[in-house]
């Protein structure tokens, strides 16, 4: 039999410890990173308890000083949850309650672990993306920085995994640049629909207790209330989905990156040379080196795929509220964040070490790339395309054509200035927000904790509770 009386359901009945194994699965690995934001999620709670006279102001404190500790200690590692204790809200409360006695007892009052979750995952998501969206700046910054080193060196510009034109490595560099801002744009709108507070919709019902929610709200950071409280649940999965389709889309740019860099460093090819601190070795073939990490890259991008595929998967196909099959959405989510983040951390570096054989790309770079370029000289002439195109293929194919290349150049050059700009202002909003969203947090910790009268409720409620 398992512990009983551990959980915070528990009403003293037996429970089988092979049921009770299932029903918990991985919440006490995988709450370990939402256990810092449930400490501060529950801080607000406490201070909007004593807000409304809930909660007596002396016990309101003790509990803000025991939850800013115990967020400390989790971002240190410090907490264990255990196996009895079934998850990160439970092990979280007997922290308070030994810390504070009978207080800790208290600060569940008014909410359900349903919105509690939510919360600390609202919290924990919109701190981790902001952090993965800097790594994608980064990544993209380095990208240009490539792009500005090599601007002017030729390549070939390749259709079907054939030369069709003449290309430049700063206009390839510049390519994935231009994609990730696409994306951290898209993250603007990702990080806006996330700004809502779901806190009060306790089990998805809305509290049993006056409770107001904007102040709540406004001392985590958020800007509006989730308002809806079945929405508030409804909307398990549908966040983590859009999430977890950022990321995957943010690797659909990355992965023809890693394509093109595995094939351009063939030495068949030659055309760059990878880092050796990001290559590995044969453990029979003297002379290899392998592209090891621009081949888990690639394979990242399809897991991160999969992984997007599997968070829609659980939670599709459910009625409206919470169900107990959107407890195996945290595992599956965590663990795409984490995928996400530990393969964008590398990429800056991996970019910066990359070098360009000028001669070997020069090399390749044969008369018939410039074959459309020729055609079209003699389009804006007068002679019809279509004719021009006949005559340029047939000294191809006879081995006459010999394009002018000083006149016709090796391509345009690459606009690097304004991705740079757009690029550092995309930055600076996320570190915007991340500032907000840590100065709120700080509030929660320092601010005085201040009590409002229900028989006065119309008196103006102040910007921290």
């Amino acid at each position: 039999m398992a512990a009983e009386g551990s959980q915070l359901w528990a009403k003293d009945l037996p429970l089988h410890q092979a049921i009770h194994r299932f029903t918990v699965g991985e919440d006490p690995i995988d709450d370990l990173n939402l256990l810092p934001w449930d400490a501060v999620g529950s801080a607000a709670h406490a201070r909007t308890l004593a807000w409304h006279g809930h909660l007596p102001l002396p016990e309101a404190f003790a509990l803000v000083q025991a939850l800013k500790d115990l967020h400390g200690e989790a971002l240190a590692g410090k907490i264990e949850i255990r196996p009895e204790q079934e998850d990160g809200h439970t092990a979280l409360e007997a922290a308070l309650v030994e810390r504070t006695g009978e207080s800790g007892k208290r600060i569940h009052m008014g909410r359900s672990r349903n919105d509690q979750v939510i919360l600390a995952l609202r919290l924990y998501t919109r701190d981790t993306l902001v952090q993965i969206g800097l790594q994608v700046a980064d990544t993209a910054k380095a990208f240009l920085a490539l792009a500005a080193r090599y601007k002017d060196v030729a390549m070939p510009g390749y259709t079907h995994m054939r030369r069709g034109m003449p290309s430049s490595w700063g206009l390839w560099g510049a390519a994935f640049a231009e994609g990730l801002i696409e994306e951290l744009e898209a993250l603007q709108g990702l990080l806006g629909r996330l700004d809502r507070c779901p806190s009060g919709a306790a089990a998805g019902f809305g509290a049993p207790l006056p409770f107001d929610r904007a102040t709540m709200a406004s001392s985590l950071g958020f800007s509006k209330v989730q308002r809806s409280p079945i929405d508030v649940m409804n909307s398990r999965g549908r966040h983590e989905g859009a999430v977890a389709d950022w990321l995957a889309s943010v690797a659909g740019v990355l992965e023809r990156a890693f394509w093109d860099l595995a094939l351009f460093s063939m030495e068949e090819l030659g055309f760059v040379a990878l880092p050796d601190a990001f290559t590995t070795g044969s453990s029979i073939m003297p002379q290899k080196r392998n592209p090891d990490v621009v081949e888990l890259s690639r394979g990242t991008c399809r897991k991160l795929r999969g992984q997007a595929a599997l968070v829609h998967e659980i939670a599709g196909g459910l009625p409206s509220s919470y169900h107990r099959d959107i407890q195996l959405l945290k595992g599956a989510f965590i663990g795409t964040l984490k995928t996400a983040s530990g393969m964008f951390a590398v990429l800056p570096a991996l970019l910066e070490g990359i070098t360009v054989n000028a001669t070997k790309c020069a090399e390749a770079c044969s008369d018939d790339l410039w074959a459309a370029h020729e055609a079209t000289a003699l389009a804006m002439q007068g002679m019809p395309f279509r004719d021009a195109y006949k005559i340029v293929g047939k000294q191809v194919l006879d081995g006459s054509f010999h394009p002018d290349r000083a006149t016709f150049g090796v391509s345009s050059t690459p606009d690097l200035e304004a991705p740079a700009s757009e690029l550092q202002a995309l930055a600076q909003s996320l570190r915007d927000r991340q500032s907000a969203w840590n100065a709120a947090v700080e509030l929660l910790w320092t601010a005085p904790i201040a009590v409002f009268s229900l028989s006065n409720s119309n008196s103006s409620s102040p910007e921290v509770p």
